[in-house]
């Protein structure tokens, strides 16, 4: 039998600490109250080592942690995690692990990425793609569709307050964990360190993001040994060239009915007709009213 909710972790956009109300004024002149997203510095160590400083919306921060550590190949399969310690208040969080640890070198290698709330990457993390080979796997055109259905109706940060990113996990057209953040880099993070602390088997799951399909993000996809990553957004010429060497199948613009296939085509099984399936309103005008009505952003 289906659950009737077949999400493992989704937002809460009830959550008074993460968004806010900011006063404006609208088109007319006439005074506004909108929530907003609220950023939030949070400072990693691992075990006795600064790593980075991150803005993020605050929830989740041990998932956030070690998922990037994990994507920036400073946490392996291997590695036992003995603690996961995180203070609000100081807004730190310390991951300590049984192997010692030294990325002082690494830590001067550095590539601040394309994702919005600025990403970085560190100088070895393309030589973790080397080698990797991706299980095979099938995308259905069915799942695809009730995939972005399920996306575009579950309650969300994004239909609370706009001006945030998601991505979300998923077994065929069933999200499992869904994950918002300003920048998506902590989104896919958040869903790796899920990943990564209840040892979930990524054979059968499909990445689906709201943000572009960067170089960043197929390196995280491929990283976490993901075979599918879908957007309703685009790609980047980069994205689809790494997409292509590392065999990950690349599914972008899907909107509606229609989508496009970069990489990976041979995982595609079309077995919907989509004369049958309902297009997207241009400029996701069902969602913006939505959004206008309780006074959201847009995706970045």
């Amino acid at each position: 039998m289906q659950s009737q909710n077949p999400l493992v972790v989704m937002p809460n956009p009830s959550d008074p600490r993460l968004t806010a109300k900011v006063g404006g004024l609208d088109h007319t002149g006439a005074g506004v109250d909108i929530s907003v997203p609220v950023e939030r510095t949070l400072t990693l160590y691992l075990n006795a080592q600064e790593i980075v400083t991150m803005m993020t919306i605050g929830d989740y921060p041990e998932y956030l942690a070690l998922g990037y550590l994990f994507n920036q190949n400073m946490l392996h399969d291997d590695d036992r995690v003995t603690a996961v310690d995180y203070d609000e208040d100081l807004g730190v969080v310390v991951v300590r692990t049984e192997r010692g640890t030294d990325y002082e070198a690494k830590l001067k290698k550095r590539t601040l990425t394309s994702g919005c709330a600025q990403g970085t990457a560190f100088g070895d993390l393309l030589e973790s793609m080397e080698g990797v080979s991706l299980p095979a796997a099938e995308l259905r055109t069915s799942w695809l569709y009730r995939l972005t259905r399920s996306v575009n109706t579950t309650p969300s940060l994004y239909l609370e307050a706009g001006s945030i990113h998601g991505c979300v996990l998923c077994r065929e057209g069933e999200p499992i964990c869904y994950m918002e953040d300003v920048g998506r880099h902590n989104a896919v993070d958040k869903i790796s360190g899920w990943l990564y602390r209840n040892d979930v088997p990524t054979a059968d799951k499909i990445m689906y993001t709201t943000g572009r399909l960067t170089s960043e993000m197929v390196i995280k996809t491929v990283r976490m040994g993901l075979p599918i990553l879908v957007s309703r957004s685009g790609f980047t010429s980069w994205g689809v060239d790494l997409a292509r060497k590392a065999g990950l199948t690349l599914v972008g613009r899907a909107r509606g009915k229609r989508f496009i296939v970069a990489s990976g085509q041979e995982r595609i099984v079309f077995d919907e007709d989509p004369a049958a399936i309902a297009d997207e309103p241009t400029r996701d005008k069902g969602r913006i009213g939505v959004r206008a009505a309780r006074g959201a952003g847009t995706h970045d």
